[in-house]
């Protein structure tokens, strides 16, 4: 399976960093099945970026958890990992929630919204996808197969 990672700059070794604030699944290095969606990362500030590909071959020793759709459970697990509780899965697969989305977590986390309403608004226009990798034994499952430049609309 292909797999997409949208960056400002070539990553021929993908690692784990700890950021300022955490992601969807925590601190890990995120990818995507779908080739637009990475499109939009590699180019999300309007300057140029790169779509970097990769070969994912699953490890069945590792932990992994999965989440079909958006559940109560993703979005239980999404709360945590924003707080900054850390996990025990080597890679998560899931949907992602994006900027809209991650304003109604936002909301939600801080009270401003319940969760019904949380989920009546979460209703996706489109597809997202994210996997996130989060061990050195992880990352070993992708093999970095090129970039190319994704153009922004820098003015």
């Amino acid at each position: 399976m292909i797999l997409y990672h949208g960056s400002k700059e070539i990553v021929q070794y993908p690692e784990i960093r700890k950021a300022r604030f955490q992601k969807d699944f925590y601190f890990g290095f995120y990818c995507t099945q779908y080739e637009e969606q990475a499109r939009r990362w590699a180019s999300r500030y309007g300057k140029n970026g790169y779509l970097n590909k990769y070969e994912y071959q699953p490890d069945e020793s590792l932990n992994y958890l999965i989440f079909s759709e958006m559940t109560e459970e993703w979005l239980d697990f999404i709360v945590a990992c924003r707080s900054g509780k850390p996990h025990k899965y080597d890679i998560v697969e899931g949907p992602m929630a994006d900027d809209t989305i991650y304003n109604y977590v936002q909301n939600y986390m801080d009270g401003k919204i319940s969760r019904a309403a949380f989920w009546e608004l979460a209703k996706f226009k489109y597809p997202t996808h994210q996997i996130s990798f989060h061990t050195i034994s992880a990352l070993d499952t992708l093999k970095y197969i090129g970039s190319e430049v994704v153009y922004g609309n820098e003015e």
